[in-house]
């Protein structure tokens, strides 16, 4: 027994020369220190909160730690297994060393390192597989001084906190935290702190979503020896080893899937991608977007856009329902699709048309069967109201009033006034604006809706939308219409009838449908931010019973209420003045001459649904709705066929609900009372 000692104390002072002699030997050539490590590019909001991290180059998890981003307890407990003296030695400690040796010789085994948290750095920086060796060993501890010197203690506990690892494709306590718990380590329970100290020693034997009991056992010894060291206290030792141990990888966060994968694109080379999203928001809106469309069936996806009209920033944006769900093809972000708006540039036609001088909130316009040319525009509803003011006419969107002034606005000059704004509609190749795009006859995407409306919100001037705090600062804002203008169609906005079991007057709003039910829009504004959504499916096709007032305003309310509090909206400018009809001037009282009557009985057409789509039913989903078909033209009244059978007779309501026998090709046929006919075939799926 005495010869050990006195082997091991030889031992000692040997290892104590050789580490003198090593670092003389080893100073030149120390190799790499950490600093080109490739790290997980993230995306994160405008708080810094990670909204979306993306692996490296290697497919591996990584992201820089840094001291003061991890708990304190953790460090203590790192500090009290690892290296007891790391705050006092140089990078190497002699004393651990010669402890090393002196126990190897007298047990006949290893029973604890000699290595220090520095001369650990070192390896994983240099990652060499001969790491047992003593040349190895003295140049790790040449390397470990001398790096230690260059960065200090809280540098080299950094590259620690970076590197170490926790098995899989999982390195660094951050990567572990969310891997493993599901959240930054800024504050851990004394179970999770323990966990993570004890996983680098052997992650891939360790890991516990492969072996949970190993991860236990190692964790709870860890939790043993903290007591003993007086790190913490028996009861904190009783909890740490009563929860419970992680038995799968967490998915790291994603949120904001398009925007974010949008901004890596754009700027590759950059680490940390800074948004101005808020990732409570972005949070809240894409759970409430995902479970309003599946209710809404199969293959339907949606889309929001929230931003503060004030400043122009985009505080969330929603690309699809569900980014990951091909059926409901997610991977297409429908903000920045381009889709028929459907109703929802009529309050930009008003606008124009109150400061042009051509028509004001009270003054009278018809709403009657007309004719502009060969176009003859109809309402939703195939009804007519008679003589209302242009207010009532917008709150309730009707389309002959809509047109009649945009007739007078120009369509030209109407469609050079959102090219100016900063909005590029879309117009099939080849034509020119003419009075449909007033309904929804030219493409716009959501984002340029938000944007419009957010025109209106901040008194007709257009903010500068941003949402990438580090790109080029954005232009400033440009003009859409007069203060007046803007507050005299919002102020008509925040009367429209708002969903149910939502309360009118807070928001202003509209909805729009696009023709064929392709496309269900609602954009709204307090006095703070604008809210736009879309749903519809991405590929363009039919779904029978979408409206904007019933499918995409109630998600408009429900994502205000969740923004925050009501911010409430201006007061009027003393540039609006409030009149009533008779005290406007007489050319402002009614607007335009009384127009020719559209002769209804012409052309008889199927309007809806279009010929060759496909109208989803549910078919796939076993349980076939019936289809509404309606049609225009004709004298009623009519006969409506499927594939040849007589199914329904309708009269003036131009309406005719069917049930298509099963999934597959259909023709539907109407036939009105001269005999006159019209027929579609569609695909029911």
């Amino acid at each position: 027994m005495r010869l050990r000692r006195i082997l091991a104390l030889g031992t000692g002072g040997l290892v104590l020369a050789g580490f003198a002699g090593g670092i003389v030997f080893w100073q030149a050539g120390l190799g790499p220190d950490g600093a080109d490590t490739p790290y997980s590019r993230e995306v994160v909001d405008r708080n810094g909160r990670l909204l979306r991290p993306f692996q490296t180059d290697d497919d591996m998890w990584r992201f820089p730690g840094r001291v003061a981003d991890v708990d304190p307890l953790f460090l203590r407990m790192l500090a009290a297994y690892e290296d007891r003296r790391f705050d006092r030695h140089p990078g190497v400690d002699p004393l651990a060393l010669m402890r090393a040796a002196g126990q190897r010789l007298t047990s006949g085994r290893i029973v604890s390192g000699g290595s220090t948290l520095s001369m650990q750095v070192v390896r994983l920086i240099d990652k060499r597989e001969d790491g047992r060796s003593i040349a190895v060993k003295l140049r790790e501890m040449a390397r470990a001084i001398r790096l230690e010197r260059a960065i200090g203690k809280q540098g080299m506990l950094d590259l620690y906190l970076s590197l170490a690892p926790y098995g899989g494709n999982v390195e660094g306590i951050r990567a572990a935290s969310l891997a493993y718990f599901g959240k930054e380590p800024r504050r851990l329970s004394p179970g999770e702190a323990a966990l993570l100290v004890a996983l680098p020693q052997a992650p891939e034997t360790r890991r516990p979503d492969r072996f949970p009991e190993r991860a236990r056992r190692a964790r709870d010894r860890v939790l043993d020896r903290m007591l003993l060291a007086g790190v913490l206290k028996p009861e904190q030792v009783e909890a740490g080893k009563a929860e419970r141990v992680p038995v799968a990888r967490r998915q790291m966060p994603v949120f904001a899937w398009h925007a974010a994968s949008e901004a890596v694109a754009a700027d590759p080379a950059r680490r940390v991608h800074r948004m101005t999203f808020d990732r409570t928001v972005q949070e809240g809106l894409e759970t409430l977007l995902r479970d309003r469309v599946r209710a809404l069936g199969a293959k339907m996806s949606g889309a929001i856009v929230a931003l503060d009209h004030h400043t122009g920033e985009v505080i969330a944006r929603v690309g699809a329902a569900d980014p990951l769900d091909t059926e409901r093809q997610g991977s297409v972000d429908m903000t920045r699709a381009i889709r028929s708006p459907g109703s929802t540039l009529k309050p930009f036609i008003y606008a124009l048309a109150y400061e042009n001088g051509l028509a004001h909130p009270e003054t009278l316009i018809e709403d009657r069967p007309s004719r502009f040319g060969t176009y003859a525009p109809a309402n939703f509803d195939r009804g007519y109201q008679g003589t209302v003011s242009t207010r009532t006419a917008l709150q309730m969107s009707l389309n002959v009033p809509a047109v009649a002034l945009l007739e007078a606005v120009g369509p030209q000059r109407f469609y050079s006034r959102m090219e100016q704004a900063g909005v590029r509609p879309a117009l099939p190749r080849g034509e020119v604006p003419g009075l449909a795009i007033g309904l929804g006859g030219l493409g716009l995407r959501l984002v340029d809706l938000a944007a419009l409306y957010a025109g209106l919100a901040r008194g007709g001037e257009m903010p500068p939308i941003f949402e990438r705090r580090d790109a080029a600062v954005p232009q400033p804002g440009r003009p859409l219409t007069e203060e007046a203008a803007a507050w005299q169609v919002g102020d008509i906005l925040t009367d429209a009838p708002a969903p149910e079991a939502s309360v009118t007057g807070r928001y202003a709003f509209k909805t729009g449908t696009s023709y064929g039910f392709r496309d269900a829009w609602a954009i709204g504004f307090d006095g703070q931010r604008t809210v736009a959504v879309w749903v519809g499916r991405p590929d363009g096709s039919s779904v029978p019973g979408i409206t904007g007032r019933v499918s995409a305003a109630p998600i408009l309310f429900d994502a205000f209420a969740r923004l925050g509090p009501y911010a409430a909206l201006p007061p009027r400018p003393a540039s609006a003045p409030v009149v009533s009809n008779t005290q406007l001037p007489p050319p402002l009282r009614r607007f335009g001459p009384a127009r020719e009557a559209a002769d209804d009985t012409r052309d008889l057409k199927i309007a809806f649904p279009p010929d060759g789509v496909r109208v989803d039913l549910g078919a796939a989903r076993g349980e076939m709705e019936p289809l509404a078909v309606r049609t225009t033209g004709g004298r009623p009244p009519f006969t409506m066929l499927m594939d040849g059978r007589p199914v329904s007779r309708f009269g003036v309501q131009r309406q005719a609900i069917v049930s298509p026998d099963g999934p597959g090709f259909t023709t539907l046929s109407v036939i009105d009372a001269e005999g006159r006919s019209a027929s579609v075939t569609v695909r029911v799926e």
